[in-house]
């Protein structure tokens, strides 16, 4: 079985660890909420267009709309992704106070070991709400965190971080949390996860805080670093009033991919560990119809730059057991963020992807037009 350390076996400079949904299969708790048989496949094939030329609905290519308790599907997905130069998954970890949601695909592939494919978890610590927003208001089922079960988290977590294929930083297994600030007192919460794991002979933790909302210096909660999660912390304007806009009770924002690329490559160094995260896309139409938050011209081209530019720096920052990079995501299908296969552009997403981790020329191309293509000086035609 594989194991999820150095020294690297993809053949790439960095690891790039793609986000993964487990929402595509049915739930007792979904049936209750949704309806009988929902699961994200449900919201996407109902999104419809809020603009001329909006590219809605995302419908699956190459797996069709899959279903995760299939078993064949994850080692599929696990053989694209790996023939893509992507090192691993980053499950989305659903605990509420103990209780699982969406927990089946995960435990099925750590119990079969199969796929043999390297993975981590990120918990997603937030409210599940009729509104896909995380927020206090039509709450499905609340996060409600407390200290008390710190320890009991942390133990529930354990077959996973002696699972050989749990991706390590330097020995010490890697769990991401999506949203630090909602754990009452993080510093208490990380010595005690830190003390569990030293206990049980798992050794050190290495701890991530999404960046998401608020968050700020990881030593300020007693982790290790911060992982970039975009679309969080958009510093470009809208464009609704550029689009002719095709649905009256459209109040979302409509942005441009290439704006947003061009800001996050601008952004400072942090001053601490913050490992970078690239986006192929964002629509979440599929969930949000009139409030969506939209990206135009996210083009594989542009993606591709991105990532390059990412793994660059990243190989020039970082010590090699620490250069990691993100991708969100593999499958945020109702999302508009996904690598898998669709039935617009197929493979472009993924081989742009392999591309940029490998250093593989486009076309002959050098890099700087490429660069300028994010600049608006040189188009680059599709692939």
């Amino acid at each position: 079985m594989t194991a999820a350390n150095e020294p690297l076996e993809t053949g790439t400079p960095v690891r790039a660890i793609a986000f993964y949904l487990p929402q595509f299969h049915p739930i007792p708790e979904n049936d209750q909420w949704w309806g009988k048989g929902f699961s994200e496949w449900t919201n996407v094939t109902r999104a419809q267009t809020n603009f001329v030329g909006h590219y809605q609905p995302h419908l699956p290519g190459d797996f069709g709309f899959y279903d995760l308790r299939v078993s064949e599907t994850l080692e599929q997905q696990a053989a694209l992704a790996r023939e893509h130069a992507i090192y691993g998954f980053c499950y989305h970890y659903y605990w509420f106070a103990g209780k699982r949601l969406l927990e089946r695909p995960v435990e099925t592939m750590r119990m079969t070991g199969r796929p043999d494919f390297p993975y981590c978890l990120c918990w997603a610590n937030e409210n599940w709400t009729r509104r896909w927003d995380g927020a206090d208001e039509d709450v499905l089922i609340a996060q409600n965190p407390s200290r008390a079960d710190d320890e009991r988290f942390i133990r529930e977590l354990l077959p996973h971080l002696r699972d050989p294929r749990y991706i390590r930083v330097d020995g010490r297994p890697l769990i991401l949390v999506y949203r630090v600030g909602m754990l009452p007192e993080p510093q208490a919460t990380a010595a005690i996860w830190r003390e569990v794991c030293r206990r049980e002979s798992i050794g050190e933790l290495y701890l991530c805080a999404a960046k998401t909302y608020d968050t700020a210096d990881p030593a300020r909660y007693g982790f290790d670093a911060v992982v970039e999660f975009p679309p969080h912390g958009v510093r470009v304007l809208t464009i609704n009033h550029q689009l002719e806009i095709t649905n009256a009770e459209f109040k979302g924002a409509i942005y441009d991919y290439r704006e947003f690329v061009e800001s996050q490559l601008a952004q400072p160094d942090q001053g601490y560990v913050s490992h970078a995260t690239v986006i192929p896309g964002w629509d979440n139409t599929a969930r949000r119809p009139n409030l969506a938050n939209t990206f135009i011209n996210a083009t594989p081209e542009l993606y591709e730059v991105w990532l390059r530019e990412v793994v660059a720096r990243v190989v020039e920052q970082r010590r090699p057991e620490e250069r990691l990079v993100f991708i969100n995501a593999w499958n945020e299908w109702a999302e508009g963020a996904h690598l898998e296969p669709d039935r617009r552009y197929g493979h472009q997403f993924l081989r742009a992807t392999r591309r940029a981790l490998m250093g593989e020329p486009i076309g002959g191309k050098p890099d700087l037009q490429h660069r300028h293509a994010i600049l608006g000086e040189t188009p680059i035609a599709a692939t």
